[in-house]
């Protein structure tokens, strides 16, 4: 129960990528993290890649970065469809300032991009596909299971996921 008491959000949109969210929230939640799915609307119901259906408990207007120890961007193509809102945009930047938790896998790393600058000068691993986005946002990528730069945690896709958790987890700890 390492993580008893953090309140972690998840973002999420269409086109996830299943593992990217199940795995993450299933995985803190067994920590003893209340977990709490953030998207465009809440109560609406967002497919996977694959049809599987993640319903958003709130929105980005009801949440701030002062409700949350940390957030994850999963990937897919759902950071395409985050990061088109300005809001969702503001609570990555706003966690990221507060020091906590912000850690993206695979194509998140766009969410990051969009983040008001957060990639400036920070080292940061993704899918291989979106390399130049993050490098194109200031920050030094490198082909790795999992970079851990202070608060933020990437990975590159789903075979990462047990180094993922484990470093948010570790991130969340010494918060």
């Amino acid at each position: 129960m390492e993580l008893k008491g953090k309140r972690i959000a998840i973002l999420v949109d269409q086109a996830y990528q299943e593992m990217e969210i199940w795995y993450p929230l299933y995985r803190f939640r067994e920590a003893g993290a209340e977990v709490v799915t953030v998207g465009a609307k809440a109560g609406a119901s967002y497919p996977s890649k694959l049809g599987y259906p993640c319903v958003a408990d709130k929105s980005y207007d009801e949440v701030s970065a002062a409700d949350f120890d940390g957030l994850v961007a999963p990937g897919g193509y759902a950071p395409d469809h985050i990061r088109r809102y300005p809001k969702a945009n503001q609570l990555i930047a706003d966690i990221n300032g507060q020091g906590k938790l912000v850690a993206a896998i695979c194509h998140g790393g766009w969410c990051l991009c969009s983040a008001h600058g957060m990639l400036k000068g920070r080292k940061v691993t993704s899918f291989f596909a979106i390399k130049d986005d993050m490098i194109n946002a200031g920050a030094a990528w490198e082909d790795a299971e999992v970079v851990v730069d202070g608060n933020l945690v990437t990975s590159r896709k789903p075979d990462d996921l047990p180094a993922f958790c484990r470093a948010c987890i570790q991130v969340l700890v010494g918060a």
